[in-house]
């Protein structure tokens, strides 16, 4: 699915396969989970995307091919995960100090890279995640943006006895489980 201008329907199209650059992998996807961000993209209120964009960034999928040089902890057949952020600098102040979700040169999957409503897309390898079998691809679609937005934020409250929860999307109804567990 392809949005062509924001505001607009996503348009159903046929795209060439996408190859594989160095460090990067090609993924058949198998789900892709709908968040309220990739509404905002389409809707116009995030500004700038990559048009035509295919939106999705909450993809599970199975590894096809490995670009040059890419990181030894893939291999073909792998399955693996793709969050929102997809690409940093790896340079500036705040990827230096690991907080890399604050890059300012961060790229995003659905947003300023293509993303998972395709049959197949590309990833940056540094970005991807090996997925337990425990869960189905469905299951662990949500988990690639809630999950790991709510889980960041609960491992920030240390051995804390009481935490607050501002608004209850997807990763306040995720980590509450995590946290009540």
């Amino acid at each position: 699915m392809v949005l062509d201008k924001p505001g607009q329907p996503l348009q159903p199209r046929d795209v060439p396969k996408p190859r594989p650059g160095r460090g990067q992998l090609l993924l058949r996807i198998s789900a892709c989970a709908v968040c309220r961000t990739d509404l905002h993209v389409v809707d116009g209120e995030l500004p700038d995307p990559k048009l035509p964009l295919i939106p999705g960034h909450q993809i599970v999928g199975r590894i096809e091919e490995i670009g040059g040089d890419s990181h030894l902890r893939f291999k073909v057949g792998d399955r693996v995960g793709i969050p929102w952020l997809g690409w940093t600098d790896g340079e500036c102040a705040y990827c230096r100090s690991g907080r890399e979700n604050l890059c300012d040169n961060a790229r995003f999957t659905g947003y300023t890279l293509d993303g998972g409503y395709a049959e197949f897309t590309v990833a940056d390898a540094r970005f991807c995640f090996h997925l337990p079998d425990r869960y189905n691809d469905v299951e662990a679609a949500p988990l690639l943006c809630a999950g790991l937005i709510g889980y960041r934020s609960y491992r920030k409250t240390g051995d804390a006895r009481r935490i607050g929860i501002y608004g209850f999307g997807n990763a306040a109804h995720l980590i509450a489980q995590i946290a009540l567990y």
